[in-house]
């Protein structure tokens, strides 16, 4: 079955609209912690160089690489019928050792 995938576009995103929410789990505080290294669900239109200058503004940290995941939807069943959750983008932010982000 095909899927969706974007189109490049010429749309210039906002910061605020290139982070859609950090991902808070056990996995990427061990990240945190260990590699300097964050997780952050990104919208799906976003190259790894908006996403560097959106984290750089929002949290005023410098930002040393930038990994990006295209992640399939999952599907779910509600009642008797299968649903099947969005696609979406994931964004691996690796910080200078001198800077820290923190999300408590």
């Amino acid at each position: 079955m095909p899927r969706h995938i974007p189109q490049k576009t010429s749309l210039e995103l906002q910061p605020h609209q290139v982070i859609i929410k950090p991902l808070v789990t056990e996995k990427g505080m061990h990240k945190s912690t260990r590699n300097n290294a964050y997780a952050f669900e990104v919208n799906r239109l976003a190259t790894k160089a908006d996403v560097r200058k959106a984290v750089e503004e929002l949290f005023e940290v410098r930002v040393l690489k930038v990994h990006t995941q295209n992640r399939q939807g999952k599907l779910r069943r509600t009642r008797a019928r299968m649903g099947r959750t969005a696609d979406w983008k994931k964004a691996i932010v690796t910080l200078d050792p001198e800077h820290r982000i923190n999300f408590f």
